[in-house]
């Protein structure tokens, strides 16, 4: 949970798990608003980002250029995901890397501050599942009922 207010002498109480679970989300930003996202309740690992690449590369117009934009995470850098680059360049896709601690650069940064301390409402984390179900409805709804105006 990021942060919670509540009356003096009341304090927020949320229930603790000894065995956290973890919803981990990858995803794609454009400037005109299209995401495309990748999920998994599994720890990333250079195969998920690689699957993460893929389904982008599957759902992208073949006509366009994609520019993504990485953080220098060593999965971003491991020989298997190299081994990929040549294949998603064919289809248009280019990878740019960001300078080491600039994360703030990166568009899909400012989309998930948003969601985790904005548009996620503090119910999302009474429970795994709630949390999982809020932050689908807000990935599905995204452009439509909640967007991020890059102008």
């Amino acid at each position: 949970m990021p942060y919670a207010w509540s009356p003096i002498g009341q304090p927020f109480e949320v229930t603790a798990y000894s065995h956290s679970r973890r919803l981990n989300v990858l995803g794609f930003l454009s400037r005109a608003g299209k995401l495309v996202y990748h999920t998994t309740t599994e720890p990333v690992t250079t195969e998920t980002v690689i699957e993460a690449f893929d389904q982008l590369v599957a759902q992208k117009d073949p006509d366009t250029f994609a520019v993504v934009v990485l953080d220098n995470a060593s999965m971003h850098r491991s020989k298997a995901f190299r081994r990929k680059i040549g294949e998603w360049m064919s289809h248009r896709v280019h990878l740019v890397y960001l300078s080491a601690y600039s994360p703030e650069l990166n568009l899909i940064e400012i989309l998930w501050r948003q969601m985790k301390y904005a548009w996620l409402p503090l119910s999302a984390y009474l429970s795994f599942d709630r949390l999982c179900n809020e932050v689908y409805c807000l990935l599905g709804s995204y452009g439509v009922a909640h967007a991020i105006n890059f102008e």
